[in-house]
Order: structure tokens, then sequence, then C-alpha cells
């Protein structure tokens, strides 16, 4: 447990302060909530101090889908450096694919992005650059929900092996390498190939050496789309196998829930469709199963249940952003339970609510998903400043 220091205590009265004056100017100028360049969380500081008091050395970052079938949503890894103030962030750049129409308004400099961990949740201004992502590289929370599942017990040279092989992914991108040892083609983002679950799945298996952890190989340039659409790394998959590799090698775990921050208005400029972050689906992030397409609503398949209850299982936290306050909330607080519990209990929930589901007749479910959790107004129980 982290007891803060004097200059700890003057650091966040310090920002606070700063926060207030944001604030007050933000509003003077009409800037609207959860929009780019809107002042952030006001607690955020004191939050970021809340949740860095429990030692955990990785949060694998698990964002949800925003479209209404076949939503995999997007995975990072969230790495505790030495003598760094914030955990960072390892998230895989969706525009570092080469393509002309990327390369003019996004960033694509590297394939591996480094982000502070508050930043890439909570953030309304990017340290990346004007070119950084709203909603993807920064400010998460206001597009959809974020769970992180927290990671204890790692070894340092194990979070030194994953650093330093991002750091790998982005010199092989820079000098356009090709068919390297860990890779088949060119070292540059694909949504079917080399893409989020994939680089933090090789972080894992080829940086940090785990030699059983299954990370699919798809070959594009030869083989059918739609197979290598069947054999893709999807991120809730590769999150469902790293958090059995972490039980096996004896680490604990817990979850907390970033739930979506209701009422942004910001509607991306670059998308087609021109739809506001706050009517957004916040689509539970599916396995490759066979309600992946399914529209709209909850998923009834084995895998997805499983995954889903596994991840309301091993939850403590949920916080959520309230709009009227612009203050990180505690939405609920419960005791997560230890891994080989919370499995057996997704496992035999999932298996009879899969049956209830497809028998045709009106079942009350047995799980309880991390979906529904995300997607509850409940009020907020607490403010974060009271998490102590």
């Amino acid at each position: 447990m982290h007891f803060p220091t004097t200059y700890d205590r003057l650091r966040v009265c310090a920002w606070g302060v700063f926060m207030l004056m944001a604030t007050s100017l933000a509003g003077a100028q009409g800037v609207v909530f959860g929009t780019p360049g809107s002042p952030p969380p006001a607690n955020l500081a004191e939050t970021a101090q809340m949740l860095r008091a429990d030692a955990h050395d990785l949060e694998l970052l698990i964002s949800f889908g925003t479209s209404k079938g076949g939503s995999a949503g997007h995975l990072a890894l969230s790495i505790r450096e030495p003598g760094v103030a914030d955990d960072m962030v390892y998230s895989a750049n969706f525009y570092a694919d080469r393509t002309p129409e990327h390369a003019k308004d996004f960033l694509t400099t590297e394939l591996m992005l480094r982000i502070p961990k508050m930043e890439y949740l909570y953030g309304t201004r990017s340290s990346l650059g004007d070119k950084a992502s709203f909603g993807l590289d920064f400010g998460e929370v206001y597009k959809r929900s974020v769970v992180g599942v927290r990671v204890s017990g790692v070894p340092a040279e194990q979070k030194a092996a994953l650093a330093g092989f991002f750091g790998r992914l982005n010199r092989d991108y820079t000098a356009r390498a090709d068919r390297v040892d860990y890779h088949y083609g060119e070292v540059k983002y694909g949504y079917l190939d080399l893409n989020c679950a994939k680089t933090i799945g090789l972080g894992f298996k080829v940086g940090a050496g785990y030699a059983d952890l299954d990370v699919k190989q798809v070959n594009l340039p030869f083989g059918l789309r739609a197979v290598a659409a069947a054999t893709a790394n999807i991120p809730m998959d590769m999150a469902v196998k790293l958090i059995e590799s972490w039980h096996a090698r004896g680490y604990g775990m817990d979850v907390v829930l970033y739930k979506k921050a209701p009422g942004s208005p910001w509607i991306d400029p670059h998308d087609s469709e021109k739809v506001a972050f706050k009517d957004l689906p916040n689509r539970f992030p599916s396995v490759l199963s066979r309600d992946f397409l399914r529209d709209q609503g909850q998923y009834k398949d084995y895998d997805n249940l499983y995954a889903g209850y596994l991840l309301y299982n091993l939850a403590g936290l949920s916080l959520v952003v309230e709009p009227t306050t612009g203050l990180i909330e505690i939405d609920r607080r419960k005791a997560p339970m230890a891994y080989p519990r919370a499995a057996e209990l997704a496992e035999r929930s999932a298996r009879a609510d899969t049956a209830g589901f497809f028998g045709g007749k009106p079942f009350r479910p047995e799980g309880t998903s991390v979906a529904e959790a995300a997607n509850s107004p409940g009020a907020p129980a607490a403010s974060a400043s009271a998490a102590r």
C-alpha cells in the first residue's frame, strides 16, 4: 500500500486548483464536456493516485466496440515502469497501415503508441500531438467502456521485456522490415493481421517468453480474406488466453471497470457516419463465435457469456465520470473473486444460460456479465476522493 507523501499531497492540491481554474475558463468559453480540449475530470490526479495504491504490475485494457454487430473492440497493455509517474499504455496504432488517407490526418510515425494511462482513459488533450485520435489514442471512456484486468506479481524483467518488444515493433515498422521472425509480411498495422490483439499477444509470446500462448498467424497475401477473418486474433479471445496464462504462472488478478462517460456530443469528423459518442453502441467485445455478428442486444453464445461472466466475477471497482460534476465517481465496489472460483462460476453459469437462451422459454440467467454493469445507469456510490 502506498501512503501519500507531503509532496504528493501538495501536487494533488495544486492539480486540483489548476483544474478548477481550467473548468471555470472552459465554462466561460463554452467548451462542452467530453470533447477534445475540454477539462478532464477535476479529480483525475487523485483517482490515479488511488488506483496506483494497489500494487499491480500490468493492466490489460479491453475497450468495448462501438458497432451493432461484430464489435471486437480494442486491446492495449498498461505497464508500471520504474521512475514513471503514471503507468504507460502500449496500444497498436490503427492508422499505421501505410495508407495515404491515414498518413494525411492521423499519427503514423509509430506502430505501438506509448500513452500515460490516465490520458489514455480520461484525457481530453493528447501528449502525442494534434493528430492523435480522440476516443482511441486518448479519452477512451468518452466513447466506450474499458475493462482493465490488473495483474500483480509479474517479475520486473518480464515487464522490461514487454516494453522492449514493443520498442522493437516500432523500430521494425520504421525500417519497413519484412518477414521478421515474429511476423510474415511487412511490419505495419493490419486489421485482420498485425492488429491490436496480435501485437499484445506477441509481446508476451516473443518478448516475455510465453511459449505456450497461442498467437495465430494469418497469411493475407496468399489466403482468402474470409479465411483470414476466421483465423484472426480477436481482442477478447486473446484476453481470455492471457488471463489463463497469468493464473498458470501464479499471478494475482482483479478487474476495474471504467464505464463510458455519458453525454459526450463529440462527432469524429473523420467518420463517414456522423454519430455522437453518446449515441454510439457500447458493445461488449465479442469473441469469434457463432453470434459474433449478432445485432445490438445480449450475446447468447457460451464463449461470450463465459468471458463476460469471468470479468464480472473478477471485478472489484467500477468507475464512471459524472457529467454534471465532471468528477470520476465510484459507481460500484465489490470484493473480487479469486480466479479459480471466478472461472468455475463463470463456466457453470455460461453453460446453464446458453441452454436457457436457446431453449425457447423464458428463464432467469444465472450469471452477471460485465457488459450489464458497463451499461447500467446506476447512481454513483461515492466520489473517488472517498475511496481511500
